[in-house]
């Protein structure tokens, strides 16, 4: 309707349309050399991101594109901000020479780092801005929102900050960044700016910001890999697999915390640790309402948040207070039949072009599958004692949970490790442990009362009235 799927003509598409746009990329001046005109390449996409009505991406040359509602020069209003419906993607031809990194959008604003040169040399990011400003959210310092590019001068060329992460909410931004000088520890902070009347700026405030402020809450030192906004929250990921959020109604499970108990409300308006450590992190994603963390390079996902849906993967549509693991890869019976469809195509594919599979060929396949097989069990046990650990200690299960002796040996006396665990347990722990076991007495007690219930009125009517 307002040209975000990037094609003419039709309002809606119900299938996959190609953006003839990337086939080549034209100058905005006509080529006239020779050389230059035969050194024009097919364009590929290299990174793609999406907001509230318009959709961007960067191509392998360096450019940005845009497409959706987007910030324009409107025919009848020049010079006066708007949003025009572009419906194919269309160059930023402010960024021309140069060579644009990363981009992030929200709802009407972008933000994008772009090299001071041609191309970039690593430092020499600088940070532009544009869009809607009506909440500050391009950090310029003021509400007046710009038509084109401007460079924030928190970052610019004189700044001592590189930034080399950007995300954008409804109407915040977040950012990345460390000491452009050398140090002997890799280390980086957070900056917000924009809305902040719900925490999602983590300054300890609902106070909205005009220019870049740091997170100072976040701990040092400290070096964060991903940085992402949902509509009003927050969410960072540093190298050693922490996990911070901040922002609307923690309550829901948008910022968990490990002593969360049920009855928190209110936004988080400063940075709260999740109450787990992620190894091997990857990334973190923010949805709306919801949180999800990539974590061993891959191999496994966690999710938080709102549940409606199903966005949280865990196979609900119920809220989520802590961090759940998301069945990966899906064990589904379509999934696992499209597996082996997969495979043995590519078996008989392999077979035409060669005289055939060697036997060790075929024991590394069995072995491989094997492998498959115990790891997605494995996924299925720790998803499962994560719950019982959850629903017991009010907290996600962790490695260091397990005892010492299953640890060292293949044997488990579980009297012993319960002794040693009531041993170690403070008061707190115990009064929850005592409630959790008064709680679950109470209810298997509950469902045999309703049962022996049913068996008395059974035997008390009729057969013929049961029957009615």
């Amino acid at each position: 309707m307002d040209g975000q799927l990037g094609v003419s003509g039709e309002n809606s598409a119900v299938v996959p349309c190609l953006l003839k746009q990337f086939i080549e990329l034209d100058s905005p001046d006509p080529l006239t050399d020779e050389s230059e005109i035969k050194s024009k390449v097919s364009l590929k996409v290299c990174s793609v991101k999406a907001g509230g009505m318009m959709s961007l991406a960067i191509d392998n040359l360096g450019a940005l594109w845009m497409w959706g509602n987007c910030p324009q020069p409107s025919s009848s209003n020049e010079g006066v901000f708007s949003l025009v419906s572009i419906s194919t993607p269309t160059p930023v031809w402010d960024f021309h020479g140069h060579t644009v990194v990363k981009v992030a959008c929200g709802n009407e604003h972008v933000v994008a780092l772009v090299s001071a040169g041609e191309t970039n040399k690593g430092e020499d990011l600088l940070c532009y801005s544009w869009g809607s400003n009506n909440h500050g959210q391009l950090g310029l310092g003021d509400r007046e929102s710009r038509l084109h590019p401007e460079i924030i001068k928190t970052f610019n060329e004189d700044s001592p900050w590189t930034v080399y992460e950007v995300a954008c909410g409804a109407f915040h931004t977040a950012l990345l960044t460390h000491k452009k000088s050398p140090s002997d520890t890799l280390e980086s902070v957070c900056w917000t700016f924009g809305l902040g009347e719900n925490g999602q700026l983590g300054h300890g405030t609902t106070q909205s910001a005009l220019f870049p402020e740091l997170v100072k809450e976040l701990p040092q030192p400290v070096y964060l890999i991903s940085v992402d906004c949902g509509l009003f929250h927050t969410s960072v990921l540093s190298s050693a697999g922490d996990v911070w959020s901040w922002g609307m109604e923690k309550g829901l499970g948008l910022c968990p915390d490990a002593t969360f108990t049920g009855t928190d409300a209110g936004d988080a308006v400063s940075p709260l640790h999740i109450g787990r450590k992620f190894h091997d992190p990857v990334q973190v994603a923010c949805g709306a309402a919801h949180t999800v963390i990539v974590e061993h390079d891959g191999y496994k996902l966690w999710s938080w948040g709102r549940g409606r849906s199903g966005v949280l993967g865990n196979g609900k549509t119920v809220d989520c207070y802590a961090p759940t693991m998301v069945m990966w890869p899906p064990l589904s019976e379509d999934f696992e039949q499209e597996e082996l469809k997969t495979s043995s195509e590519e078996d008989g594919v392999g077979a035409k072009g060669s005289e055939g599979v060697t036997e060790a060929d075929k024991r590394l396949s069995l072995a491989m599958e094997e492998m498959k097989l115990l790891q997605s069990k494995l996924s299925v046990m720790e998803r499962y004692a994560s719950i019982l650990h959850g629903s017991v200690f009010g907290k996600p299960f962790e490695e260091q949970d397990i005892p010492a002796s299953l640890q060292s040996i293949g044997t488990f006396d579980i009297a012993k490790e319960w002794e040693n665990m009531l041993e170690a347990a403070d008061c707190t722990k115990l009064v929850r442990l005592e409630m959790f076991y008064r709680n679950m007495l109470a209810g298997v007690k509950d469902k045999l009362m309703k049962r022996r219930i049913q068996e008395i009125v059974k035997e008390c009517l009729p057969s013929s009235s049961i029957r009615q």
